[in-house]
């Protein structure tokens, strides 16, 4: 018998409705309507941490009303902008497509993108997770099973353009078209085989113990991101409104560049999240970077979304050029929060992105941040054998470069380097390819390192 979940099946089905705040208007107050998914954590600077942390109302003044709805997924954000009832919203890029093309059949639904939130240059903000029990061990072993996924959005995409890497047909595999939190609860249940999600399901669901990564999304190689989307109209007729969302969401970004761990703190607090997976997603060095521009490769990233949409019959036609304006952005800092300085333990320099990790220790507020692998691995030995609690440590894949949990990461010993992967398939297959080399669990690195 499967594990349970570690919360109960109704609080899942809680997280599937809107949420509204703010819905009774101040006496000759504005209302100003903001759609959002709290949990889709890579949408915060135009979702969850700004609203957190009242930046938007700070830009807007008085005469304002900010309303925030929280969907699960961008497809009823989408629904409500159509109807006009949502002026500004943020979701993954598919929905983004879905929303620019419903939009764009109507001159009075017309809608644009007007900026990134959150991005991944190699597609690791969705991941394919199995139960910890399955004998399922590659995409190839799913053939003929049931894989749940939401339909049209990125994670759908990235299991699909997968699975055809690997050889197969998208009929080859059953698909239940489910929100997150039905298709995490039908994992644990034993109604469906894998689950291909958007942050930051894989990762709550494999912090809670209760999955393993079958699929690193980092290994398609295929730029995925969030944005900000406006009705066209709303933005006509509210240019300064528009305005002072993109500043409100710059400050939410350049705070979370400044404060990572206190971003994911407040963030963890306002959907009930751990700290430690949203931390995973959006701290230094996380899996997502945050910058508002809709620079070159992200725009090409959409352009290559388009056709995989069309073949999957969610999607006729858009102009792309029409939809994509980032022009109302302004120029800010400097890009992302990043690990640096110098390694406490091994008194080498922080800097190499595809090797530094990072540790968080109960009862403190800032992180310990590591060279390499190996120098984590130490660094946790240190604190375990000094008696600290180690909270997480994060380190990144060997092959891929995505961002993971060391304690649920699988681990290589390649003479005195140790070398962590996010799936066991991807140790397995440097093992074979590295003679001499062996795969060992996290505990027997820790101990060896």
């Amino acid at each position: 018998m499967r594990a349970r979940l570690a919360f109960p099946l109704t609080a899942l089905l809680a997280l599937t409705g809107c949420t509204v705040a703010g819905q009774a208007a101040d006496a000759g107050a504005e209302q100003v309507v903001v759609g959002y998914q709290s949990k889709t954590i890579n949408t915060v600077t135009a979702g969850t941490l700004l609203r957190a942390q009242g930046f938007l109302e700070k830009r807007l003044g008085d005469g304002y009303q900010v309303v925030w709805q929280d969907y699960d997924t961008g497809a009823p954000i989408t629904a409500q902008m159509m109807a006009g009832k949502i002026d500004i919203g943020s979701m993954g890029d598919y929905p983004l497509l879905i929303n620019g093309a419903r939009g764009q059949q109507s001159e009075q639904t017309r809608t644009k993108m007007i900026a990134v939130t959150g991005f991944n240059q190699r597609g690791a903000l969705n991941t394919v997770v199995v139960a910890n029990d399955s004998k399922v061990r590659s995409l190839s072993e799913l053939k003929g099973k049931v894989v749940s996924t939401s339909v049209g959005s990125a994670a759908h995409g990235l299991f699909v353009q997968a699975l055809r890497k690997e050889g197969l047909k998208d009929t080859d595999v059953k698909v239940e078209n489910q929100q997150p939190p039905i298709g995490a609860s039908a994992l644990q249940s034993g109604n469906v085989d894998a689950l291909s999600q958007f942050v930051a399901w894989p990762g709550l669901l494999v912090h809670r113990g209760e999955a393993t990564v079958l699929y690193d999304g980092g290994a398609l190689g295929v730029p995925t991101l969030h944005g900000t989307v406006v009705r066209e109209a709303y933005a006509d007729e509210k240019p300064d409104v528009v305005k002072a969302f993109l500043a409100a969401q710059q400050d939410a970004t350049e705070f979370l560049w400044k404060n990572p761990v206190q971003a994911a703190e407040i963030v963890a607090k306002e959907t009930g999240l751990p700290a430690e997976v949203v931390y995973l997603y959006n701290g230094a060095n996380g899996i997502a970077t945050f910058d508002l521009p809709i620079k070159p490769d992200l725009r090409a990233a959409l352009d290559q979304d388009v056709p995989f949409l069309r073949s999957i019959g969610v999607l006729q036609d858009i102009d792309l050029d029409a939809f994509v304006d980032d022009s109302l952005v302004q120029a800010g800092g400097t890009p992302g929060a990043v690990l640096s300085g110098t390694d406490a333990i091994c008194g080498k320099p922080v800097g190499d992105k595809a090797l530094a990790g990072e540790l968080w220790l109960d009862g403190e507020s800032g992180t310990q941040a590591t060279a390499d692998p190996t120098c984590l691995l130490k660094a946790v030995k240190a604190a375990t054998t000094a008696g600290k609690k180690i909270r997480a440590a994060y380190v990144p894949d060997a092959g891929t470069g995505t961002r993971w949990f060391a304690d649920k990461s699988t681990w290589v010993r390649d003479g005195d380097r140790f070398l962590p992967f996010v799936t066991e398939a991807a140790a397995l297959a440097y093992n074979t390819a590295h003679p001499g080399s062996r795969v060992l669990a996290y505990e027997k690195a820790v101990n060896e390192a």
